[in-house]
């Protein structure tokens, strides 16, 4: 099946077979190619990754794929944003071709395969949504398989899912650089995300703090104060604002996610933070 190149003025790639069609021909010419595996409802942060994936590579796909295996039942699976006109057109100056498979293209009738991982994914996130990872793991593995790019760049506000798949790419001997492109945010702070559409006013006010209080709560353990402390003061503060709950605040190794038992960090480490006002939950995080 040819390219569909009627509605946009990127190329868009359906199936698998096109997909890989398109690459095939970019790597007779000598092309180098990289993968932005993306959600859609495209952002600034989005934005900068395929930026980031222009300076690596000649050639640049930006898969946009609402991923339904790594949803839990009660998630917004059916309510995430789902702008792919939208997105082609930002995509128009900066992307050479868009994937967007359907569900049933990604997981036809009999799929019966998950990739699930130990260690890594296991806290923070791994405890509040314990089918997450598995579905994302399994999803970045098919897409990666699929176009088989020389590096593939993941948006590091989420951490840990940059490495659990960084882990899963070097466990499985997958032939890829996995590269992590920096947070982008709004003029307060608040990390971009295509749920903060969902934000009252009075909630976007509340959550353009987050990244203080992350800020302050690193910088306290930076100077000494032991991790408990930190965040329990830290927890209070996000409470305070407005937030309905708070999975977690926490400060962990930055590769491996692993606690610090001595309390204190004694090796590179990472705050991160996911909590939840009103119908969004966030995440954040920066290093310590």
């Amino acid at each position: 099946m040819p390219l569909d190149t009627t509605s946009y003025k990127v190329p868009v790639a359906h199936t698998a077979a096109d997909l890989r069609e398109a690459v095939a021909a970019w790597r007779r010419e000598g092309k180098t190619v990289a993968l932005v595996p993306t959600m859609g409802a495209l952002h600034d942060g989005h934005l900068s990754l395929v930026d980031l994936a222009r300076g690596k590579a000649n050639r640049v796909i930006v898969s946009i794929f609402v991923n339904p295996t790594q949803f839990a039942p009660h998630e917004d699976f059916g309510a995430y944003p789902r702008t792919e006109a939208e997105d082609a057109a930002k995509l128009t100056e900066c992307a050479h071709l868009i994937y967007a498979p359907n569900a049933a293209d990604m997981y036809p009738d009999g799929f019966s395969t998950t990739i699930s991982l130990t260690g890594v994914s296991e806290p923070l996130e791994g405890t509040f949504r314990p089918t997450h990872f598995a579905g994302v793991a399994t999803v970045v593995a098919k897409l990666v398989l699929r176009a088989m790019p020389d590096i593939a760049i993941f948006g590091e506000k989420d951490w840990q899912q940059l490495m659990v798949i960084r882990r899963m790419v070097a466990d499985l001997d997958i032939p890829v650089e996995i590269l992590g492109g920096p947070i982008m945010r709004e003029a307060d702070g608040l990390a971009m995300s295509s749920r903060n559409v969902y934000l009252s006013p009075d909630e976007r006010t509340a959550a353009g703090q987050l990244n203080v209080i992350l800020k302050e709560t690193a910088a306290k353990v930076a100077g000494g104060a032991s991790i408990a402390e930190a965040t329990k003061e830290g927890a209070a503060r996000i409470l305070a604002l407005g937030f309905d709950k708070l999975d977690y605040l926490d400060i962990r190794d930055a590769v491996s996610l692993a606690a610090f038992p001595s309390g204190r960090p004694t090796s590179p480490a990472r705050i991160l933070v996911a909590a939840k006002i009103g119908k969004t939950r966030l995440i954040d995080n920066m290093p310590v």
